[in-house]
């Protein structure tokens, strides 16, 4: 134990911890690595536990405050200025981008030091509650202020094919060139690499998530299977990737030696001596003082080289171990709250990759659909990563902006007239806008999932905005995809929120310890109650009314899939122009992974969510209008909007209690907010309902088809996919849409619920406060508000 623990534990009151932080090895790094599961092990007296967890949260909470002032002060924005002359006649879109970044750059650091003085106020206001009296109200408002920073993390997935320049977008946009490994030789695309802030210090870091050591041993025995099952078959070009992939994989880590040794011998210790972590199940953290030395270390945990750029050959790597890599890098203001996720184009065949990339793709609320401008339309490969994608992206997911980023628009053809090069690029940059937006249009069943106006065009050159021999950095497009991210930063957001809860709360503390206990207390609570119950009973309605529409097209959707479920499954089954001996290795791959088929080169192939289209068709169209993903709208999003316990009437009613319906008015606004997220991920669930149900119901006949070897295996798992579809089409379709209306159901009990028990605590603790019992805050509220007028000033 270092110096800096000690004195944190001597300045938090907790000495008696001492002696087991030092028996631990705690240090300044590992106390601000430790997780929860740690803690608990570390600290198993309840009452210590928790106070050295708020301390530890308070400390991360204020040095991350400061980082982000201190962060903001050193980063240097893009210059948007060229002092090369031009005349251009030719004016693109981008030649328009006019950015006034020093004004929004002031509003910024206007922003953050409110924050970080709102923050402050609410501290000392904590620290008061603590000396007062241990009592219900007390536990009430030092919860209110726990929960006013509530944490906000945009996802921003990133696909593409290897070499289409995911890595020096990135790099360009976040304004590190040698941050992410890119260039000729490509980075292995089953590991996905997250990147956000370091809000914690200076330093670059990567945090390594490794798969589970029961799941790698899982991987070692099908080797044995896989070439088990090929050794007399024909080798197509499925199983040529599928090889070739596990020779990158196990030569990667064992060289030659996973040729003769048993899967026993491979899982032997000496094979991951240098990751003593994969053997722990816990992570492994690299830190370094520039992107470049991380990039070299992190190198061997991203990409299935078996060189370096340099040429020094590498004894080991250990991407194939690797579930995600999260990077974190220091003085990013526009990534406090957003991650950039390099993403494989559809999953991994590995499980708990697989189950990550689905998580991670149901949460991005943007995806950058990465293509080099010269094929960009044409591209396929891209298209089919937006088709498959689609519903978990839309109706399952939350995304609410589609980009299409045409990479390397500098590549022309060598010229030195520079005017002349600048106006074909333009030109060339207009015209695949233009040609990648028809494409876009053509694509119905992707559309359905969204609206009309999420899906823009970019045409960037990442070498010309840091090189600049022909572009400006307006005409390489990355500046408008940093205003974007920094516009879904927002820290604007996330200051008004504060404000607006710390001034709530405030207001209620001051206005109970001002105020006297009268009947008129009563008389407020009885008509807030009455509100409540009305306002219950509409959103109740409106569940209802939505629940029927829901029921009606999910029933038209069971009638058309039982009458047409026979020909979707044998065009399944049978498949034109596909022998049976290619044909069979699918269907064996697809049986032992619960009706999914991940082939590495061409679309997956999904039983249970074909079997389901038409029943998913028939509440596509309801369900994008109930549960739009920008949440502002709709049957469900509308009555939660509208809810109001008319607190602004009240008010002129109720006078001598004004404060405690200020705080009121907060609390709806904030329920508004925390149901708006609850809808928005249940409806997830209730979405994907539809295929998980054909998944569990079907799952038995795979399991019989997977247990088939020896002649007819082929005909024997078609009969018996057949046979058990046949025999499940009176419920496979009536239960999935039973689950999903149960969902349903189960949203609205659940919204009631959170709606009524958070009201009906605010509002019978508003009027019951012993003023005695709490302390004067008549300062401090004066001082936000002030600090609040400064904000609506400068917004």
């Amino acid at each position: 134990m270092d110096d800096f623990v000690r004195n944190k534990l001597n300045l938090w009151g907790l000495n008696e911890l001492r002696e087991k932080f030092e028996d631990e090895g705690i240090d300044k790094e590992s106390l601000y690595y430790l997780m929860d599961k740690d803690i608990d092990e570390l600290i198993p007296k309840m009452g210590p536990r928790i106070r050295f967890k708020q301390r530890l949260k308070k400390m991360k909470e204020e040095e991350s405050t400061e980082m982000a002032m201190e962060s903001f002060s050193a980063q240097t924005l893009p210059s948007n200025s060229d002092t090369r002359k031009r005349k251009v006649d030719f004016q693109s879109d981008s030649s328009k981008f006019q950015p006034t970044k020093k004004r929004k750059n002031e509003a910024i650091f206007s922003d953050l030091w409110i924050f970080c003085g709102v923050k402050n106020i609410m501290a000392d206001v904590q620290a008061k509650l603590q000396n007062q009296e241990d009592t219900k109200v007390n536990n009430f408002l030092k919860t209110k202020i726990m929960n006013l920073e509530t944490e906000k993390r945009e996802l921003v997935g990133v696909f593409g094919k290897t070499g289409a320049g995911k890595t020096s977008l990135i790099n360009a946009v976040i304004e590190e060139e040698r941050l992410l490994p890119s260039g000729s030789l490509s980075a292995c695309t089953s590991v996905m690499i997250k990147v956000e802030a370091n809000r914690l210090n200076h330093k670059y870091e990567a945090e390594i998530e490794f798969i589970t050591k029961e799941e790698w041993e899982d991987e070692l025995s099908s080797r044995d299977q896989f070439l088990k099952d090929n050794e007399d078959q024909e080798k197509d070009e499925e199983y040529n990737d599928e090889y070739h992939d596990l020779v990158e994989k196990l030569s990667a880590i064992y060289g030659e030696d996973w040729k003769w040794k048993t899967t026993e011998q491979l899982m032997e210790h000496k094979y991951f001596r240098e990751i003593p972590e994969f053997r722990q199940s816990i992570r492994k953290t690299l830190t370094c003082e520039s992107a470049e030395a991380l990039s070299a270390k992190m190198i061997k945990y991203t990409r299935s080289d078996t060189k370096q750029e340099g040429g020094e050959v590498v004894k080991r790597w250990y991407w194939p171990l690797v579930k995600c890599v999260t990077v974190r890098v220091p003085n990013k203001n526009f990534l406090q709250h957003v991650t950039l996720v390099d993403l494989p184009g559809n999953g991994d065949r590995n499980k708990s990759r697989d189950e990550m990339w689905k998580g991670i793709v149901g949460n991005c609320s943007t995806v950058w659909i990465v293509s080099e401008i010269n094929r960009a339309a044409a591209e396929r490969e891209s298209w089919e990563i937006l088709k498959s994608a689609s519903s978990l992206l839309g109706n399952g997911g939350e995304c609410r902006h589609i980009h299409f980023i045409c990479t390397k628009s500098d590549i022309t053809e060598d010229s030195h007239d520079e005017a002349a090069v600048l106006d074909s690029i333009l030109k060339r940059n207009m015209s695949a806008k233009e040609s990648v937006r028809k494409e876009f249009n053509k694509l119905a069943r992707v559309k359905k999932h969204f609206n009309e106006d999420c899906f823009q065009v970019f045409t960037v050159s990442s070498k010309e905005f840091v090189k600049r021999k022909y572009l400006s950095p307006e005409y390489t497009e990355i500046p408008k995809l940093q205003e974007f991210l920094q516009n879904l930063n927002d820290c604007h957001s996330e200051t008004s929120n504060y404000l607006s809860g710390a001034n709530g709360i405030l207001s209620l503390i001051q206005g109970a310890k001002s105020g006297n206990m009268s009947g008129e207390n009563k008389d407020v609570c009885k008509e807030l109650q009455r509100n409540l119950s009305q306002q219950s009973d509409l959103i109740r309605y409106a569940m209802m009314e939505n629940y029927k529409t829901f029921e009606k097209c999910l029933q038209e959707g069971v009638e058309k899939s039982k009458h047409s479920f026979e020909k979707i499954l044998r065009t399944f089954l049978y498949p034109p122009r596909k022998s049976d001996r290619g044909f069979y290795k699918q269907l064996r791959k697809l049986v032992e992974n619960k009706g999914v088929l991940k082939p590495k080169r061409r679309p997956e192939k999904n039983l249970n969510t074909k079997l389901i289209s038409l029943l998913t068709d028939s509440i596509d169209e309801e369900f994008k209008k109930t549960f739009p993903n920008d949440g502002k709208c709709g049957p469900i999003y509308g009555v939660i909007k509208e809810f109001s316990l008319d607190v602004e009437g009240l008010k002129q009613k109720y006078s001598d209690v004004e404060l405690q319906l200020v705080f009121l008015k907060n609390e709806e606004e904030q329920l508004k907010t925390k149901l708006t997220k609850l809808i928005r991920n249940r409806k997830k669930n209730i979405y994907n309902s539809l295929a998980r149900t054909a998944e569990e119901i079907l799952q038995e006949c795979y399991d019989k088809a997977a247990g088939f070897s020896g002649t007819g295996l082929l005909q024997n798992m078609r009969e018996t996919i057949e046979r058990h579809v046949h025999k499940s089409k009176d419920i496979l379709f009536e239960k999935a849409k039973d689950e999903m209306l149960d969902l349903h159901s189960s949203l609205t009990t659940e919204i009631l619920a959170t709606l009524e028990r958070t009201m009906k605590e605010s509002i019978e603790l508003s009027f019951k406060i012993d003023k005695e019992s709490i302390p004067d805050v008549s300062e401090e509220l004066t001082r936000v508000q002030q600090l609040h007028e400064e904000f609506l000033k400068s917004s």
